[in-house]
């Protein structure tokens, strides 16, 4: 599909160029800086060298005192404490975490994950029935709960108290619990506004730590949990959650928890992990225990605090992980089938499929999917409880969760933001909903916003490229949301010597630069189809990533191929 190459607004001269002298640093590399907000030579050095230090003061968050209170009086009484969190990554994650530390403190705890196809997503009837039942005197949502304000009702009634941790925008009531902790709250005055779901569990675990002279050191044990969490909720790589991810990523990769190191082994990594490989290597892996079975299967494995057990919970998680892959693989052709056989999605605007028989726990992906291939909001449904559930994803720039809410008459619930969405309606709705769906889109939506963008950091000519610069440029990862590893742009390049095709589908080519007669080893996943224009000698221009291959055991750096535009 044509990518609309967006180039970014150059960072002021000026500004570019005091840095660069400051820092020392090539001027590219402040001009990268300077488009990230860092301006300075302070700025600089806490973005290059982030310390647990600089963490925010967790007694800002609005309620943190309550919270840590309410758990110290529920120690001292002995009550018994329920730890309940969402059944995705940062649910999971959230959970061990807190249940994990809290343990080393204190033992009268269990932990509740929400069966995602019998309870749905957030503070379920059943948990609640289940925290009455077993006499827990105090539940710790985690990465849910904002909006439950009925199930924790229900729960304060029969005497059950509550402490919401939660990343998602608050709805115009807050929950009756004891302590809300949400910086998203409009009465918090915390300064940083996007932690993930575990990142809240963190900073309650660290007021609770300064309060109790626990050593942090203790807490920071569970940074490898944290990092997974920030990675695979896909929330921005800037300030706190930098600084997280930052030694979460050193903990994962020096001395990971036995369960994390297990489902290192079962993706095959054999270099340092980075974000990417969680997102795709170990966050899909805990997402699957959820999507096939049950989540908790999740949670006892990051827990596990031997090897061998690891091993064993992991390969089972990787089965699960098998087994999605053929649902998604499956219900992914199939949603490709039914919109070629049906000329309305030709000129349409989004794509709305129901299946009653697919999978509940791979329809996000498929979403995601078809997102990928017709670059259009997509909602993919199908049958739960005798109802239309699904999944709803978008494309940059277009908010999907306000465009349901238009449709909001046709639902029976739904919630979400700006990129991803849940529904549940009516069967009988789905064809209306389609409709409706559609009309409101199309009324929305810019063209340019239905063609996929790449956006582009700067423009760099072949001789700039260079081991110092790469060094530096490594050091601005963790890259992610807010913080996306740098994509340049060369113009004016052919193909020198041989160009082969790997694998039927991948493209591997010498580049010279006509200009300064420079070559680079690139490779281009999925770009075999480009193979007769590049071996004829035809100039382009490329967009890429820089990357180093180690492959030969020395290092060279190689163009990781993001896009390529023909001479007309």
């Amino acid at each position: 599909m044509t990518k609309r190459w967006v180039l970014k607004e150059r960072a002021d001269a000026e500004t570019a160029a005091r840095l660069s002298e400051e820092i020392n640093v090539d001027p590219v590399i402040a001009n990268l800086l300077v488009q990230r907000g860092i301006t300075s030579y302070e700025e600089a050095f806490k973005f290059f060298r982030p310390q647990l230090e600089d963490l925010h003061d967790p007694w800002q968050m609005k309620d943190m005192a309550l919270a840590v209170e309410r758990l110290e009086l529920a120690i001292d009484r002995g009550e018994r404490i329920l730890i309940y969190g969402d059944y995705d990554v940062d649910g999971t994650t959230s959970v061990a975490l807190v249940y994990g530390f809290l343990r080393e403190h204190y033992s009268n705890l269990d932990f509740y994950i929400p069966d995602r196809y019998k309870e749905g997503y957030g503070i379920s009837d059943d948990g609640i029935t289940y925290a009455i039942e077993e006499d827990f005197g105090l539940v710790i949502s985690l990465d849910c709960g904002i909006k439950a304000l009925k199930t924790i009702q229900r729960a304060a009634e029969a005497g059950v108290d509550f402490i919401v941790c939660d990343h998602h925008l608050p709805g115009d009531v807050l929950p009756p619990a004891v302590a809300v902790l949400d910086p998203k709250r409009s009465d918090c005055p915390y300064p940083y506004k996007e932690l993930s779901g575990c990142g809240i569990g963190f900073k309650f675990l660290q007021a609770f730590c300064l309060k109790n002279d626990i050593p942090l050191q203790h807490l920071y044990e569970y940074l490898d949990l944290t990092a997974v969490s920030i990675a695979a909720d896909i929330v921005p790589i800037t300030g706190e959650n930098r600084i997280l991810a930052y030694w979460g990523l050193k903990k994962l990769n020096k001395q990971p928890r036995p369960g994390l190191l297990a489902l290192i082994e079962q993706a095959g990594f054999k270099k340092e992990i980075d974000i990417t490989n969680v997102v795709f290597g170990i966050g899909p892996r805990i997402n699957a225990s959820g999507r096939i079975a049950h989540a908790k299967a999740a949670v006892n494995l990051l827990l596990t605090q031997e090897q061998e057990e690891a091993a064993f919970l992991a390969e089972g998680i990787d089965d699960k992980n098998s087994q999605r892959r053929s649902f998604d693989s499956t219900i992914t052709e199939e949603a490709h089938e039914m919109i070629r056989q049906d000329p309305e999605f030709k000129d349409a605007k989004t794509t709305v499929l129901f299946k009653k028989d697919w999978h509940k726990g791979v329809i996000g992906i498929v979403a995601s999917r078809c997102v990928d291939c017709y670059y259009r909001p997509t909602i993919i449904l199908t049958e739960s409880n005798n109802k239309a559930t699904g999944s709803a994803r978008s494309v940059v720039g277009f908010d999907i969760y306000e465009a349901i809410m238009e449709c909001s008459d046709l639902l029976l619930q739904y919630g979400g933001h700006m990129y991803a969405a849940g529904l549940t309606m009516e069967l009988e709705n789905v064809p209306l909903f389609r409709q409706r769906f559609e009309e409101v889109v199309a009324r929305r939506i810019r063209p340019e916003q239905l063609i996929p963008q790449l956006e582009i950091d700067i423009p760099l000519g072949f001789d700039q490229i260079t081991p110092k610069f790469y060094n530096v440029l490594k050091q601005m990862s963790p890259f992610g949301p807010e913080n996306m590893q740098p994509v340049f742009m060369t113009r004016q390049v052919k193909a020198a010597g041989r160009t082969r095709i790997m694998k039927n589908r991948h493209l591997k080519v010498s580049v010279v630069e006509e200009e300064t007669g420079i070559t680079f080893e690139a490779v281009g996943f999925d770009m075999a189809d480009y193979f007769d224009f590049i071996d004829s000698g035809m100039r382009f221009d490329i967009a890429y990533t820089l990357e180093e291959n180690t492959f030969w055991g020395e290092g060279t750096l190689e163009l990781y191929l993001r896009d390529i535009k023909f001479e007309e």
